[in-house]
Parts: structure tokens; C-alpha cells; sequence
């Protein structure tokens, strides 16, 4: 990611409900999924917001991400046929990562988290830019008694992340002993959830690999819980972090972005994201596609690599063995915790590459060698 200039309202950019507080906070702006959000701030930048994470606690306005609900008799039932993992493996006040997949091709149309309140409830997060294409697959495909409503600009999402997130939203009364992949929300009956007076829900997930908890806020209320964090947060080093860092925290995970690591032209089988797949469900969009794919093996995997010689990889380079190009760089960045560049790339699967090979990138004509790895390249602390 880096910073660009443009003008927002010719680009009809949406806002985060936190704008001006980001603009208070010497945000550097750039767009993302249609929206306008904060890439870094001023007095850090992006190496001391991901040191914050990786040792305190910093806080991501993720309002951009996507929200839609699917609520009636049966809701879950039939988000279940049509979403790739099994909504049946989890029950009421957990989430579940999974995948829209297109059912003709299987190739990955967005990547959401979904939040099981009951059998009639159903509530999604998918990423900015695809939440309409979600939401009308969903709303083309539902039977009269579900409702698909997308609620993109009603909530605000903040992601709390870093070994003293836990303690932060303690010392500010909200639950947090729940389990990873879980959440509690004043709707979930016994379980109350609120701050300041906002009723909010407060999900054990984030992208970094570290401890956290993600606060989906409804949007009118969303300056109030920014307030209250900063408030209590200087007692435990909370910093305010952008996008940019958020990328080199989830890039040192290995956890693929949508348009990069996954894509419509980029399947669960060749993302190695089978993990999510209900394989065993009797349907899901892109089944057949997916279990041919799985049956014959994919034509390229994405895999890890460490840079050896002093190199950054970026996405779209391409990578050599010999004469021969292997693959294409997906996602790549520096990591600030290995000091070391690192990337997520597809590689022929015919290349018949194993862990500790080498590989050679192309940088504007210039070879370097890079090892192949499995991810994560650090070690995580989500649990």
C-alpha cells in the first residue's frame, strides 16, 4: 500500500464515521475498497504502529469492511448451502471464517467472517469492495422466508489487537474472556456488552496474529467507544494504527487478501485455504468445481517465501527457476519483525518445490534469491 493524493469527493470515496478523529490524529489518508481510510499517522508510521501490536495494543478503524445480515426462518440454514465452511460446526455467539465462492468456477469471490447469533440470524463481515456483489449472490438466491439486508455504512468496526488488548477492554468493563473465534453482544441473551452506554458486540478475531478483539459499533455511536479507548488506553501504550501496518501484520501471518492471495481467479484449493471448505456438505457454491480441482490437484499453490539476499517482494513480481518463470509474487512487503522481506506467492505445482528450496525474483532486471517457507513467518499469539 502507499500513500496517494486524490480527491476523495470526485472519487465519491466513502468516510469512516471516525473521519475527522483520524484527521485530529494526522492521519495520512488513502483509498481502500471504495472507502477513504487512514494509512499511517503522524509521530509513528507504520514500523512503530506494528511494533505496537506486536508489544501493546493498537487500534484499526476497519469501518470499511462490509456488514449484511440474514435474518428469517431457515437463515442460517441456507447462508450454510451457499457459503464454503460448515455454519453446522459452530453454534450460537461464534464466528467462522469462510468463503463466497463463484459456483460455476469455484474461484474465490470474497473472503467474510460470519457471526452465528441463532438458527434465524446470521450476520456477515465481507471486505469493502465486495459486499454488494455478497450481498445480491445472497439476495438472488433466498427463499422467500430469508432476508438479506446489507448494513455496509450502519456499523462501525474497531480493531482492538496486541498482548494488552485484553486488559484494555477489562479495564473498561467489556467482556473479553471468550473464546477465539467467538463474541458477545448485548443481543445474545445473559451476555451484556456495552461501553459508555453503547450497546456493541466485541468479537474475539483480527487479522494480525496477535491477541485481539474486533468492536462492531453501531455507526452514530462509533466517536463515542473511540473516545472511551483513548481515555483508559495511554495506561497500556495504546497507538492508533493504519492500514499499512495492518498489511504487514497480516502478510507476516501469511492470511491472504482478497484481490491478491485470493480472487475470483484464485480458488480455495490453489490458496491452500481448503480449511474452510465443508467438504463433507452436501452443497455450497462452487462445490463440484472444487472437489474436481481437489481430485485432479491444482495447477499452483500458494506458498511462503523469506528473502535471502537483500530484497523487498511486491506483489506482481514474477519468480524464476533459472531461464524458467515458477510463479508470481501475491502479497510481499518488509516485515519489521524478521527485518527480512517476505512474501506470499503462486507457484507451479509442477515446479515440484518443497520447503527450503530456492527460488529467484525479478526486480526491475535484478535476480534475487529467495527460500521457500511455510507460513506463518512469525510465531502467533491469536489464542
Amino acid at each position: 500500500m502507499t500513500d496517494v493524493t486524490f480527491d476523495a469527493a470526485a472519487t465519491r470515496l466513502r468516510r469512516s464515521p471516525l473521519h475527522e478523529r483520524h484527521i485530529a490524529a494526522g492521519a495520512k489518508f488513502a483509498p481502500f475498497g471504495g472507502w477513504e481510510m487512514p494509512l499511517e499517522y503522524a509521530g509513528g508510521g507504520v514500523l512503530k504502529e506494528h511494533t505496537a501490536v506486536r508489544t501493546a495494543v493498537g487500534v484499526f478503524d476497519v469501518s470499511h469492511l462490509g456488514k449484511a445480515r440474514v435474518s428469517g426462518p431457515g437463515a442460517a440454514d441456507f447462508v450454510n448451502s451457499c457459503l464454503s465452511n460448515d455454519l453446522g460446526r459452530i453454534g450460537p455467539g461464534r464466528a467462522q471464517y469462510t468463503l463466497c465462492c463463484d459456483d460455476a468456477t469455484g474461484g474465490v469471490v470474497d473472503d467474510i467472517i460470519a457471526y452465528l447469533y441463532a438458527d434465524d440470524h446470521v450476520f456477515l463481515i465481507p471486505n469493502a469492495a465486495n459486499t454488494a456483489e455478497v450481498v445480491r449472490r445472497l439476495r438472488a438466491a433466498a427463499p422467500a422466508q430469508v432476508t438479506v439486508t446489507d448494513e455496509h455504512e450502519g456499523y462501525a468496526v474497531l480493531a482492538v489487537q496486541g498482548p494488552r488488548s485484553g486488559e484494555l477492554l477489562a479495564a473498561l468493563d467489556l467482556p473479553t474472556e471468550h473464546g477465539y473465534m467467538s463474541f458477545s453482544a448485548a443481543s445474545l441473551a445473559g451476555v451484556e456488552a456495552s461501553l459508555a452506554g453503547v450497546e456493541l458486540t466485541v468479537c474475539r478475531t483480527g487479522y494480525t496474529g496477535e491477541l485481539g478483539y474486533e468492536l462492531v459499533v453501531p455507526a452514530e455511536h462509533a466517536v463515542t467507544v473511540w473516545d472511551a479507548l483513548f481515555a483508559a488506553g495511554e495506561a497500556f501504550e495504546l497507538r492508533a494504527c493504519g492500514l499499512a501496518a495492518r498489511d504487514t501484520l497480516r502478510t507476516e501471518m501469511g492470511y491472504p487478501l482478497h484481490g491478491q492471495d485470493l480472487s475470483t481467479e484464485i480458488t480455495p484449493v490453489q490458496a491452500r485455504s481448503g480449511w474452510a471448505v465443508g467438504w463433507d456438505k452436501p452443497a455450497f457454491w462452487g462445490r463440484d468445481a472444487l472437489l474436481a480441482e481437489k481430485a485432479a490437484g491444482p495447477r499452483r499453490t500458494l506458498r511462503g517465501l523469506v528473502a535471502v539476499d537483500r530484497a523487498i517482494p511486491r506483489p506482481g513480481m514474477t519468480l524464476h527457476l533459472g531461464d524458467r518463470q515458477v510463479g508470481e509474487v501475491t502479497s510481499g512487503t518488509f516485515s519489521p519483525t524478521r527485518k527480512q522481506g517476505i512474501a506470499l506467492a503462486l507457484l507451479d505445482t509442477d515446479a515440484n518445490l518443497s520447503e527450503g528450496d530456492e527460488v529467484e525474483i525479478d526486480i526491475r532486471g535484478r535476480r534475487a534469491r529467495l527460500t521457500v517457507t511455510k507460513p506463518p513467518f512469525v510465531t502467533p499469539s491469536v489464542k
